[in-house]
């Protein structure tokens, strides 16, 4: 496998386009041309081609992270799912094409394993620039849900479902737990002009716990409404 020509992007600043003999191209960052020594010319032994290979796959793992990043944050564990999630089949594959057999088991759990590698590799990189920060994003999930009026268990379940680490949490819980007010406003407008009946009581506990508040908490709420109206 020859070099046939090297050239920096005109697109995209610190990637360099290698040009092979039989048409092909691949894309590598700035930094995999110098400690690959590539240059114009040069004939790659299988080694080197297959170092290049994964220079190029990794500088496409890292695009892509940036990408997804810039589209929302996200907590490590859902990045890393993202990256290494398996390519979405076909729907309906046209006719005429020849599908190739599908690799062997033990060729799929290699690739897996070298997949996961990478993203792993990505998302290191990306918390050292500081665009990765999962005690961060806990704060912000925390901050948006706790302003939508749901209580900590629901806080909790979000955090859970969205991958963040458990020691996390405490933290980020501590700057948006709600006080007794919010928890009887929600219950007030919940109840709006109803009398608080055994039935209508009910129906704004049941709601006040999908929002994922405690019993305690829903308790005094319903000790205030039922005060409030007497």
């Amino acid at each position: 496998m020859i070099i046939q020509k090297l050239e920096p992007s005109k697109h995209k600043e610190g990637r360099w386009l290698v040009w092979f003999e039989d048409g092909s191209l691949v894309r590598v960052g700035e930094g995999d041309v110098v400690s690959l020594s590539l240059y114009a010319g040069k004939e790659l032994t299988d080694d080197e081609a297959a170092a290049l290979t994964a220079a190029a796959e990794r500088g496409k793992l890292m695009e892509r992270a940036v990408s997804l990043l810039s589209l929302r944050p996200m907590s490590r564990k859902e990045l890393l799912d993202k990256l290494t999630e398996p390519p979405r089949r076909r729907r309906k594959p046209n006719a005429k094409t020849v599908e190739p057999p599908p690799p062997d088991p033990e060729t799929l759990r290699r690739q897996s394993e070298a997949l996961r590698e990478s993203a792993e590799a990505a998302a290191d990189r990306l918390e050292e620039l500081g665009l990765l920060n999962d005690g961060e994003y806990a704060k912000t999930v925390v901050r948006h849900y706790s302003g939508k009026g749901y209580g900590v268990r629901k806080l909790r379940d979000e955090l859970y479902r969205r991958g963040v680490p458990r020691e996390l949490w405490d933290e980020a819980l501590t700057e948006a737990e709600p006080g007794g007010d919010e928890v009887y406003d929600l219950a007030r407008r919940k109840l709006r002009d109803g009398e608080p009946t055994r039935e209508n009581l009910k129906k704004v506990s049941d709601y006040l716990a999908r929002r994922g508040f405690g019993w305690e908490e829903i308790s005094e709420a319903l000790e205030r409404l039922r005060k409030d109206f007497d």
